[in-house]
């Protein structure tokens, strides 16, 4: 029996991963830390966070916490607007069963978290 003949129970779900620093961890000399959004496959919310973080961890990055924002569905029924470039990277996630880092932002001294 062939993997494909079942239907996936996989779904992706939307993190936002706040990172600290480490040394390798690819973020700016100056930076503090930063924040990465993802798309993760997972059969529920709660794997897509523990292979997220372990990947993340490889990767020599910190994650320091992680706030989940749910499906594609879910987002959509909050009312959040998702561009193609993201339906396709979420696809992507999906059809690779991986995490896939969509943005990553650095954070510096005295960063509020807003950006002028």
């Amino acid at each position: 029996m062939s993997k494909s003949s079942k239907p996936s129970r996989q779904k992706v779900y939307t993190l936002l991963v706040e990172v600290g620093r480490k040394e390798g961890d690819g973020l700016p000399k100056e930076a503090t830390g930063g924040a990465l959004m993802i798309f993760a496959s997972g059969v529920d919310e709660a794997e897509a966070v523990r292979e997220t973080v372990a990947i993340l961890k490889q990767a020599d990055l910190a994650p320091l916490d992680v706030t989940g924002y749910g499906t594609l569905n879910e987002r959509e029924e909050m009312g959040h607007e998702i561009g193609e470039d993201e339906r396709a990277l979420m696809q992507r996630a999906l059809d690779e069963n991986s995490v896939v880092v969509a943005q990553m932002t650095p954070f510096y001294e005295g960063d509020d978290g807003k950006r002028h």
